[in-house]
């Protein structure tokens, strides 16, 4: 369902949660203008859950705001996504240790649904889609031992990652490359092996880093041509 059409959340929320999605997904490019006006025309709402969802993905990272000239999507920072990984990094691997010592049957069921669907996204190339059961993944295995506050920290360290990898995600042999080292990590935790389960994810997220570091290379090539 759209977040759009989701009338229970507050006001705030349901803009920030669509444009956060937006952004993150390259629907609104990078350097692209933030028209308050007609995003409050789109909700039905004042400016005040609109000005209320700015600031909040400017505290992300996302928006640049810019007193009499806007509010603009931020370029996609090299800094900003390293350290997005970085916290990511210390987060995500003490989390799966934690979970391989007391996974429940109920989520290595659910780990490895997604998995299969995750293949089968791949068979049938919707990049889309495999992108969103990736994310899942991460989001289920950290979720699971995380706390709220936890949780929103990974996320806002997540942001600009997101939109990185948008532009890594279909390069090369990258999809199935995220695909073994997600069964890695998946086994790790079936066979409730803690240091297996943390030495999985940190392999996957140096492959990320790499990734993303050639990507920049090549973008940083690219502009000097």
């Amino acid at each position: 369902m759209s977040t759009l059409n989701q009338p229970d959340l507050p006001k705030g929320d349901r803009v920030y949660r669509t444009l956060r999605r937006r952004i993150r997904d390259l629907e609104i490019a990078p350097g692209q203008a933030i028209r308050k006006e007609d995003i409050a025309e789109e909700f039905g709402v004042s400016r005040g859950p609109v000005n209320e969802a700015i600031a909040r993905l400017t505290e992300e990272g996302l928006v640049d705001v810019y007193p009499q000239h806007g509010s603009f999507v931020a370029p996609i920072r090299p800094e900003d996504v390293r350290e997005g990984l970085f916290v990511r990094s210390g987060l995500e691997i003490e989390a799966v240790r934690r979970i391989a010592q007391r996974a429940s049957d109920e989520l290595i069921a659910m780990l490895e649904a997604n998995l299969d669907a995750q293949t089968q996204s791949l068979k049938v190339n919707d990049l889309e889609r495999f992108y969103e059961l990736d994310e899942a993944m991460h989001e289920a295995l950290f979720n699971e031992v995380a706390s709220p506050r936890l949780v929103k920290l990974l996320d806002a360290a997540r942001a600009p990652l997101d939109r990185m990898r948008r532009l890594v995600l279909p390069i090369g042999e990258r999809p199935e490359s995220t695909l073994a080292e997600h069964r890695w990590i998946v086994e790790a935790v079936k066979t409730r092996n803690a240091e297996l389960a943390g030495a999985a994810m940190r392999a996957h997220l140096n492959a990320v880093e790499i990734a993303v570091e050639a990507q920049f290379a090549a973008l940083e090539s690219a502009q000097e041509a």
